[in-house]
């Protein structure tokens, strides 16, 4: 039987955080999967603590006691999960998504069906029924020009950041990629100790990617170790057997899949909306940190140099708007978010 641990990092967004676990319940009810949902609570203000005791005493409610951002909740959770011999799979799921039907037994019957796959998720919704981009390649070098900064703003439509977002590809079509938007991922146990728990070193952003880059490797790296572990699947489900974790194993797990036909609504930001400007400087720094993990200190030099001038411009930009007398609070605002970043990024 498939056990699961559907972890929830969340921060003072209570009444979403309720919608959510009332759909996580939903979606498994009848399915047969043996789950535990665990909330971490990252000192939130809002009462969060005192509505799951509430309303959900059945969620395993850990209390970090301070903010320890998206990847340090996660490794609390997964640290205590992964204690469950029996576990098989672990679903991250951010507090402001709801699940919707049968998206979750979904996810979790295609690992049973692909031990080649150490990570799948769901097609993401906004509330107006849009579909979010969540399917990414690896970015290249110029992703990082490109891609979220104020050179994208001028040129959206740009070759890097849309490869780097597959806008070339359907998103109405099973596929494999690089790697997923965190919101929702379904990961495979085993992936989780070969690759290790995510790194805390990312307050915010940047910390899925980096996982799931060495998720991927792992399962490479395993996979030309040990090639005769690469049954093919019909031959696999030939066996018939239900020992998922055994499964898990004896294949060298690696590919990350996207699945359309799971769906998962995303109010997407309601938690890193919170820190206003602090969400700017909290995504290019970790950007900046993975620059330097993956392609080292000499292109992110380059890009931190490149950030500066950009806001640095950005900044002349809006006073000149500002002296113009057009939206003197807005541009007021921004000017105080541009040079907020401009003094991070100075000593990042």
């Amino acid at each position: 039987m498939t056990t699961l641990a559907v972890i929830i990092v969340s921060w003072n967004v209570r009444e979403l955080l309720r919608r959510c676990i009332a759909s996580v319940h939903a979606s498994l009810a009848g399915s047969g999967i043996v789950y535990r949902v665990v909330v971490v609570d990252n000192a939130s203000a809002d009462g969060t603590p005192a509505m799951l005791r509430a309303a959900h005493p059945e969620v395993l409610l850990l209390e970090a006691g301070r903010n320890l951002g998206f990847a340090g909740g996660n490794n609390l959770a997964l640290r205590r999960v992964m204690q469950n011999a029996k576990l098989d799979y672990v679903l991250l799921l951010n507090p402001d998504t709801e699940v919707v039907g049968e998206a979750i037994p979904r996810l979790v019957r295609y690992l049973d069906a692909h031990p080649d796959v150490a990570v799948v998720g769901p097609r993401l919704r906004y509330p107006d029924g849009a579909v979010q981009p969540t399917r990414r390649r690896f970015p290249t070098p110029g992703t990082f020009f490109w891609e979220s900064t104020p050179l994208e703003w001028r040129w959206p439509g740009n070759p890097w950041a849309r490869r780097y977002r597959m806008a070339g590809r359907r998103d109405d079509v099973e596929q494999e990629v690089d790697w997923l938007v965190g919101a929702a991922l379904l990961v495979r146990r085993a992936a989780v100790e070969r690759a290790g728990l995510l790194d805390a070193g990312f307050a915010l952003y940047s910390e899925e990617l980096e996982w799931q880059r060495r998720i991927r490797i792992a399962g490479s790296r395993l996979k030309m170790e040990n090639p005769t572990w690469n049954i093919p699947d019909s031959a696999e489900r030939s066996m018939q057997t239900n020992d998922h974790a055994a499964r898990g194993t004896r294949h060298a797990a690696h590919r990350i899949v996207y699945l359309p036909e799971a769906e998962i609504v995303h109010h997407e930001g309601k938690s890193s909306e919170q820190l206003a400007a602090g969400r700017l400087i909290l995504f290019h720094r970790s950007r900046l940190r993975y620059v330097r993990m993956t392609h080292g200190r000499h292109l992110a030099g380059l890009v931190r140099r490149f950030l500066l001038l950009a806001y640095g411009a950005e900044v002349l930009v809006e006073a000149a708007k500002w002296l113009a007398g057009h939206r003197r609070p807005l541009r007021a605002g921004r000017i105080a978010a541009y040079r907020a970043l401009l003094r991070a990024l100075a000593t990042a």
